[in-house]
């Protein structure tokens, strides 16, 4: 996590302008009762660059398994206004493991504006995400050598004296502020 003045601080330094900035919009869906996040699963649309895919994140053994299925605008609009949930391999990941699927409802959106930028050999993403009355900052670096990519993190983390903080995904920090607003 970044506070605002470091986000902006990056975003002079590493000269970044409006038109290297993409917007992407997560819509969340879970039952009134939270049945999905109890179950350490979330149910999203992600709308990014006039396309929509429905994803279903669910833990296995190691990691996530991410069930993904192309949706139509107006199908997931029709979603957004509480229309069910499609046919297709999402709905059918869940109806294998006895979901409510009928108590599904919309919980609401999280904006992202990421920045990504080729650094050191891997991807340096930069985030300004607002959701649920509140806006957070993040920095992301993704690499394929997790030794020499954490090593040039926290160099950068150095450089910029940003303070290595514990920091929960997007999901987990959307779910947790809704429940605090429920």
């Amino acid at each position: 996590m970044l506070t605002k003045e470091e986000y902006l601080h990056l975003i002079t330094e590493f000269s970044i302008n409006e038109t290297m900035i993409n917007t992407q919009i997560n819509h969340y869906f879970d039952t009134e009762q939270f049945q999905l996040k109890e179950l350490g699963s979330a149910l999203r649309i992600r709308e990014k660059e006039g396309k929509f895919e429905l994803t279903l994140k669910q833990p296995v053994k190691v990691g996530l398994l991410e069930t993904n299925q192309e949706l139509t605008k107006d199908v997931a609009y029709a979603m957004l206004q509480g229309a069910v949930l499609p046919s297709g391999i999402v709905r059918e990941q869940l109806e294998k493991n006895s979901f409510p699927i009928d108590k599904l409802q919309y919980f609401g959106s999280l904006t992202t504006n990421r920045c990504e930028l080729q650094y050191k050999g891997g991807l340096l993403v930069l985030d300004h995400s607002l959701y649920l009355l509140k806006e957070d900052y993040e920095l992301e670096y993704e690499v394929e050598d997790p030794v020499d990519g954490e090593l040039a993190f926290k160099q950068l983390l150095q450089t910029f004296q940003i303070p290595i903080r514990v920091t929960d995904n997007k999901i987990k920090r959307f779910y947790n502020q809704k429940y605090s607003l429920h």
